[in-house]
């Protein structure tokens, strides 16, 4: 009894200094992006489009792709919040996923849209506490792909973080333990989270 409490023990201060850098690297602002071949925004969350479409307007990329977006979303509403025309040349260069529901069905449309247009290297916009583990599973469908990581600061992480943060933080953790689980192992990842397969 005495070794399984110790082994607990040390397996909860594990997990606690695990996510104190968890919460610490999810508030980290971005370096200076890099010029890729594509940016690719996981939806989800604030200023993941706009940051992405301000990155394409930079030209750190040629192509981008919004992936998870709803079904009743339009080209026309992102670019409009954006006071960027329908005219515009930029928007030729968007295009809009709506099969993704989840960060795997993420990876699955960013991996096909970047095979589909010979890309090589993408600029991956996301949350802080998501950009590793979205990262990790494009990875997984895609090793060639060169992923360059641009981490977006919500504003609930700029100050003390509330109650409802924490959790955040807590749930974000947890599923890229398991993520990180699934890619040791091995284990297929099922392309859940892709509508119509």
């Amino acid at each position: 009894m005495k070794r399984v409490f110790s082994t607990c023990l040390a397996l909860g201060g594990l997990w606690i200094a695990g996510f104190a850098w968890f919460v610490q690297d999810a508030s980290r602002p971005p370096v200076t992006a890099s010029i890729c071949d594509g940016i690719v925004a996981l939806t989800g969350g604030e200023q993941r489009v706009d940051t992405a479409i301000t990155l394409l307007q930079g030209g750190y990329g040629h192509l981008l792709l919004i992936s998870g977006v709803g079904p009743h979303v339009t080209l026309q509403h992102i670019l409009h919040l954006q006071q960027v025309s329908m005219a515009s040349p930029l928007a030729e260069r968007i295009t809009l996923g709506r099969r993704a529901t989840s960060t795997i069905g993420n990876a699955h449309e960013t991996a096909q849209w970047a095979r589909d247009n010979h890309l090589h290297r993408l600029l991956v916009v996301t949350a802080g506490y998501h950009i590793r583990r979205a990262a990790l599973e494009i990875h997984r469908v895609a090793p060639d792909l060169e992923l360059v990581a641009y981490p977006v600061v919500p504003l609930a992480l700029r100050g003390s973080l509330s109650h409802k943060t924490l959790f955040l933080m807590f749930r974000e953790y947890n599923k890229l333990l398991g993520a990180e689980i699934g890619a040791l192992t091995g284990l297929p990842d099922g392309r859940e989270g892709l509508d119509g397969v």
